[in-house]
């Protein structure tokens, strides 16, 4: 059975300008149980990491900052949204709920996380409305406990994974593979282990094509033992600030090549949102949603 995380009712608290593009989250939940995809038992509330995992990612000095909210106005810019202890609390459930759909897909052979990809994150500040990086949190935790060794990191976000790539740039035994927009966010970009930057443009028979052709060869070359798929759906034609032309089709049959590839080699896969910025609510929220049908078809 899927296990799927989800914590994020309070979110509407946020101020105003920021509701946007949280609402998704609860609205993916709803969508879920409305269309009887997913049943309320395979849904879990995630315990928050606790502070010794994170610090084995992120630099004490900045997560205490984060913590007591003291970081500076432009730091707390940089990251996207303002001080808030719920924010803090939401990051640190959201990186728990990862590692957590990690054991689980370990032992079911898929999990998802209904928030998370907080790729932005580097391990001594945040930015891109990333505080933590949960999937690098996740796999440290692994690793520290040597449950795997090897990783691979399918980044399928508009916007490179760059506080991934950076986390990871000196552990061979992490693989990040970022496929992303050439002319988006960061303007500086990290170096992935991979990276194929898309022109502005991009549609679906090219983009699903090159998609269709490194996974599997990524795989067979670097045999991990777990996948981590950051499953943005800003890649979309109708996202605001993507700058790909990705259909709601294509981007769903990126999802058919992703967990049909993690099946077929039998690898477990933790499955995390991104982002999406489609300026109608609905498709961002039909696109998360297709995620959820394609891996219940696969591993439920």
């Amino acid at each position: 059975m899927i296990f799927l995380a989800y914590t994020d009712k309070y979110v509407l608290d946020l101020p105003e300008g920021h509701k946007f593009p949280m609402i998704k989250y609860e609205l993916i939940y709803e969508q879920l149980l409305y269309e009887g995809i997913f049943e309320p038992k395979h849904f879990f509330e995630p315990s928050l990491v606790s502070e010794e995992i994170l610090l084995k990612t992120h630099n004490a000095h900045y997560w205490y900052r984060l913590r007591n909210l003291e970081l500076t106005p432009l730091e707390f810019r940089r990251i996207g949204f303002p001080p808030s202890e719920k924010m803090v609390f939401r990051c640190r459930s959201s990186a728990g709920a990862t590692l957590q759909c990690a054991y689980y897909a370990l032992e079911n052979g898929a999990s998802l996380n209904i928030a998370g990809g907080t790729h932005h994150a580097y391990a001594d500040r945040g930015e891109g409305f990333s505080m933590l990086n949960d999937i690098a949190i996740a796999i440290n935790e692994l690793r520290s406990q040597k449950i795997i060794q090897r990783a691979l990191v399918v980044d399928l976000d508009v916007h490179q994974g760059n506080g991934t790539a950076k986390i990871f740039e000196n552990t061979p035994e992490v693989f990040t593979f970022s496929m992303h927009g050439k002319d988006n966010y960061p303007l500086r970009k990290e170096n992935s282990d991979l990276d194929i930057a898309l022109p502005t443009g991009t549609q679906d028979k090219e983009y699903l094509s090159i998609l269709a052709e490194t996974l599997p060869t990524l795989i067979e070359k670097h045999d991990p033992e777990i996948i981590f798929y950051q499953a943005g759906v800003d890649i979309l034609s109708t996202d605001k600030i993507g700058k790909l032309s990705i259909t709601q089709e294509g981007c769903k049959q990126r999802d058919e090549i992703v967990f049909s590839t993690a099946k077929k080699h039998n690898l477990p896969i933790v499955t995390v949102m991104g982002g999406g910025y489609s300026t109608q609510i609905k498709d961002i929220v039909n696109a998360h949603v297709n995620t959820f049908r394609v891996a219940q078809k696969y591993y439920d």
